[in-house]
């Protein structure tokens, strides 16, 4: 017992007291309710969405790979990383593909022959890419399978596309999406061009908050139904689209900057039309962005590279590569004489 005692007397008294102090690390940081309620959210939704996909699975639209949670558009985020970009190069005025070879830059302010030789009315047109690959996809699963939230997605797409006109279109524009006919919109029930064009100004309301956009869908009318341009030639797409167009209210446009919408631009007929019904409504200026654009090639060019031409033999001294290089040169100047 006197061990036990001795023992017990030697050893210091010390207490220690557990004390549960949360206030010293939160650096006087109020706590946040939004973000409480985003990590309830975070959590409850892995267990909801392997859920959701093993009663219900859900395959991306465009790749028919199985989506690995929830997405408001049955797009994979995969499909939407491989939309081709426009590339700089290209019309100042319209963003078409010059006829430039491939070794050789164009110049910034180079314009295309259409440019050249029948000015469009309007200012400038950008696009955000190329109307191929999953971006054509993409498109036509929003106009054709009618899956309406893609346009959220391709609506900020189109800001990007939009915000190329910072610094030469003015900070205040009224905003026209390229209008369908009565029996089409009844059709499809929406206009594509419209959906693109709300979702695109949401977000250049926090990218660009000094710009003054303001959309007017119904500013511009499409007064008589047109054929589908898709199998139309150049000549026959502006005949198609003659008369086409109206403004409802002259004074809704008169003195304005106009910018136009729309989902894909191939030969510029549509944006044409319309922008010189605007422009001759008493628009101040007139500037097009669309989501996609089609790059066109000069006929003959576009036989050369398709080995539709018939070309000499080679001689056994010549490259192959250089030789396919001085024939598309020598297409080129052909083309700029004939111009």
């Amino acid at each position: 017992m006197r061990k036990g005692a001795l023992r017990s007397a030697r050893l210091p008294k010390v207490r220690c007291v557990f004390r549960r102090d949360l206030k010293s690390l939160t650096f006087d940081v109020p706590p946040s309710e939004i973000s409480r309620w985003r990590a309830v959210a975070r959590v409850l939704r892995s267990p909801l969405d392997a859920l959701r996909c093993t009663i219900y699975p859900t395959s991306c639209a465009l790749c028919g790979c199985p989506l690995p949670h929830l997405f408001l558009a049955p797009i994979c985020d995969a499909c939407w990383s491989e939309i081709p970009v426009l590339d700089g190069s290209g019309c100042a005025r319209c963003g078409d593909a010059l006829d430039v070879p491939p070794n050789l830059t164009a110049p910034v302010e180079m314009l295309c022959r259409a440019c050249r030789l029948a000015p469009p009315a309007y200012e400038r047109a950008v696009a955000y890419g190329l109307y191929d690959g999953r971006m054509r996809d993409a498109i036509r699963a929003l106009k054709f399978n009618g899956i309406r939230p893609a346009a959220r997605r391709l609506g900020g797409l189109l800001a990007l596309a939009i915000a190329k006109l910072d610094g030469q279109a003015p900070a205040e524009m009224l905003v026209i999406p390229i209008p369908l006919h009565r029996s089409k919109h009844a059709q499809r029930s929406f206009n594509q061009a419209r959906l693109i064009a709300s979702h695109a100004l949401h977000q250049l309301a926090r990218t660009h908050p000094d710009w003054r956009l303001t959309l007017a869908s119904r500013a511009l009318l499409r007064v008589r139904a047109t054929e589908s341009q898709t199998e139309l030639t150049p000549r026959q797409r502006r005949l198609n689209l003659r008369g086409a167009f109206a403004v409802s209210n002259l004074a809704t446009v008169a003195g304005k900057n106009i910018l136009l919408i729309d989902d894909i631009m191939t030969t510029g007929a549509t944006v044409r039309a319309a922008s010189r019904v605007l422009v001759d409504a008493g628009a101040a200026s007139v500037w097009v962005a669309t989501l996609s654009r089609a790059r066109r090639l000069n006929p003959r060019r576009r036989a050369a590279l398709e080995g539709a031409l018939d070309q000499p033999a080679l001689p056994s001294f010549v490259h192959p590569v250089r030789w396919q290089a001085a024939s598309e040169n020598s297409l080129h100047v052909h083309s700029s004489f004939s111009s």
